[in-house]
Parts: structure tokens; sequence; C-alpha cells
């Protein structure tokens, strides 16, 4: 091992996985930061929108849209189009859960962007979804929103009938399956996330590198740090945009069968229609 490695080898060692300001109530461990840094994305996310309705309503001089109007037009758009393929038509609240899910999830992603490290032992803004806490919050509650959404749209009979498709044997993996969705979920979203505080913490290391004397590290850390925050931010975005798009997929599985009937019931007079009007005609 050379000489210029062992000191951020020696760096990295000190990382710290899974600390927090941590408060107890009522033998409750609760993440103090979680908690905050959550909140203060809360805050964001709830006065942009209220700053988007401002601007949105607000009529220009020569009727052109906004850049952004044209920004939120394009994530409604495309939100309301994945939720009418996969159940069947535009439902409002899968609509407004899925958009609120994206632009909350990116406040708290790119919240590690923003230097809060007075020193080594205190993070004030680090990302909230780097905790697996809040991220089984969320997808738990996704799950049981769509369950119950498909028992809303199937009945509690046929929704719960169909863990015993396509044989009644598979019945255990279907429930371990539906088991591992949220799971799967929260892991997906926290280790990309924290994946990168720990890669940022690592890029921070190297200004105790030196080569002949000279502190490289410095130089090299600021870039490296610089390309990673621009990479992490765009990882940010991709986790954010793949979990509304997983909440959207999980509500239309769970009111899939009932759509395609309803779809078949709304095909077959079409069918008589078209073949009646030969008959007419002649």
């Amino acid at each position: 091992m050379s000489p210029a490695v062992v000191p951020a080898v020696v760096w990295a060692t000190d990382i710290k996985i899974g600390e927090h300001v941590e408060r107890q109530f009522l033998g409750i461990t609760f993440n103090m930061d979680t908690i905050w840094t959550m909140l203060i994305a809360g805050v964001i996310v709830v006065g942009l929108g209220f700053w988007a309705r401002r601007q949105l309503t607000r009529s220009t001089d020569d009727h052109v849209p906004t850049k952004l109007q044209l920004a939120w037009e394009f994530v409604i758009n495309e939100v309301s189009r994945q939720v009418e393929d996969n159940l069947g038509r535009v439902n409002r609240t899968v609509v407004m859960l899925a958009v609120a899910e994206f632009f909350f999830i990116l406040v708290c992603n790119w919240m590690e962007m923003i230097p809060s490290e007075p020193n080594e032992h205190f993070h004030l803004l680090p990302s909230p979804t780097a905790d697996t806490n809040l991220t089984y919050a969320m997808a738990i509650t996704v799950i049981i929103g769509a369950w119950i959404y498909g028992i809303h749209e199937r009945g509690a009979k046929a929704y719960f009938s169909h863990f015993l498709q396509p044989f009644p044997f598979l019945l255990p993996l279907n429930i371990i399956e539906e088991i591992t969705k949220p799971i799967s979920l929260a892991l997906r979203l926290f280790g990309n996330i924290f994946a990168g505080g720990i890669l940022l913490a690592l890029i921070a290391s190297l200004t105790e590198w030196t080569v002949a004397s000279l502190p490289v590290g410095g130089v090299l850390s600021v870039v490296f740090s610089i390309m990673w925050k621009i990479f992490d931010m765009a990882i940010g975005l991709i986790q954010a945009f793949i979990f509304a798009l997983l909440t959207v997929l999980y509500f239309g599985m769970a009111a899939g069968a009932g759509h395609d009937d309803e779809k078949h019931a709304d095909d077959a007079p079409a069918d008589t229609t078209a073949e009646a009007e030969p008959e007419l005609a002649a």
C-alpha cells in the first residue's frame, strides 16, 4: 500500500454508519435529524406548491405559458399518463399522491447537496431518505394505500382472491411477494441515497493525500466532490421518479383485475354495434 493511500483509508474507517441525533420519549428512540429535515422538506414542497399555484394562475400579457407552467404541465401529464396506462383511467387521488411523493423525495434527496456540516460530528441537513425509518414509513403507506384502493375498486372478496391466482398452491409465494414490496421499495431508495452520502464522505477524505509533500488531495477533493454532487443530483432525481412510478404501478396492480373486467364489458357493446352496421347498410 502506497503512503499516499494510507491517510485516506484511515480517514474512511472513521466514517460512522447510521449515527443520528437521538432523543428518547416513552421508551421510543426518535432520530431528531431525520424528523427536522423531513419537516423542512415538507415545508419547502408545500411552499413551492403555493408559489407554483400563484404563478400558474397569473396571466401573462402575451398569453404565452411560462417555463414553470410548461414544467408543471409536463410533470402532471407524464404522471397522469402513467396512471391512466396502469389504472385504466386517470385517478386524481393517485396522481396527486405520486406527484407529492416525487417532489418530496426529490427535495429530501437533494438536501444532502447543501453544505451543512459545521464539524465532523454534526450534520445539520442530512438527507432524511438516507434513514430507513422514513423510507420504510413511506413504503408501508404506499402499500397500505394500494390495498385499500384495490379493495375499494374490486371488493374484498375479489381482491383477496388474487392471492390464489394462478394456482391456489402459490398462496404462500404470493403473500411473500406482497410483503417484500414495501421492503424493496424502501431499501432501493435508502441504499442509493445512503451510498451517495458515504461517497461524499470518502471524497472529503482525499484532503489528506500528498504527493512528494504537495497537498494535491485538496484539489482532487474539490474536483471530485463537484463531479459527484452533480451525479448524485441525477441519482436523487431518478430515485424520486422510480418511487413515484412504482407507487402508480402498485396501485394499478391492486386494481388491475377489476379494470380488465370493466374494459371487456365496455368493449362488448362496441363490437356488437360494429357487426350490426353492415346489416343496416344492406
